[in-house]
């Protein structure tokens, strides 16, 4: 079979959804997405877009693969936690076995004031997976810059919270939460714990937003 014959059988279920059709399915499979943090939600983020087709994505972490992560970060095994595996080139190499007709760019850094526009700069959409409010606002704050819809998420517990943001047509994070919470006003996953599950209902509705502006929808 053709490689256009195979992609249309590769995504033939999700063409079939309204609102993405061939035509939806072509911008995504052209889009360019950077998901900044490959922990809880990034690996999530990352399972669901790679097997959507998206045709870039570049992921960004600085951590490397502990035993702690195995109950909820998804794209990781035991093999990676034993080789000291970074998220970023495990999670690569993943997603690579499973679709190896979009192109995986895995960066090992911390995401600061230094490197964010740099990151951001040539993506389509922007995909937070991190899990503390300073990276969220540099985020923010780049994504307004250059004019790039980015989705918020966070979970804690067993309760999180999505946000899509499309400059100039919604609230951006500012907007909402006009500062950063203090020191222990925010519960972390080592302080209150999390489940995996609502993780992933959290990072599922942000893949979907992020389908529907890559579709054009």
């Amino acid at each position: 079979m053709s490689l256009d014959t195979i992609l249309a059988e590769r995504y033939s279920r999700q063409t079939r959804v309204p609102g993405i059709g061939k035509a939806g399915q072509e911008k995504i499979s052209k889009s360019r997405v950077v998901i900044c943090g490959c922990g809880a939600l990034g690996t999530v983020l990352a399972n669901h877009l790679a097997r959507a087709g998206v045709g870039f994505l570049r992921i960004v972490d600085r951590d490397f693969v502990e035993v702690s992560n195995l109950q909820r970060q998804v794209l990781f095994d035991e093999s990676d936690v034993i080789s000291n595996m970074p998220k970023s080139v495990a999670a690569a190499n993943k997603l690579r076995a499973v679709n190896s007709h979009i192109t995986i760019e895995p960066i090992v850094a911390d995401i600061d004031r230094t490197n964010i526009l740099e990151l951001c700069k040539d993506v389509d959409l922007i995909l937070d997976g991190t899990d503390n409010f300073d990276v969220r606002y540099l985020i923010n704050d780049a994504a307004v810059s250059l004019g790039k819809p980015w989705v918020f998420g966070g979970a804690v517990g067993t309760e999180g919270q999505t946000m899509t943001i499309i400059p100039g047509q919604t609230p951006c994070l500012r907007c909402v939460f006009e500062a950063s919470p203090g020191p222990g006003e925010v519960g972390t996953c080592e302080t209150a714990g999390v489940l995996g599950p609502a993780v992933a209902v959290v990072a599922s509705f942000q893949a979907a937003e992020a389908l529907k502006i890559l579709a054009g929808k």
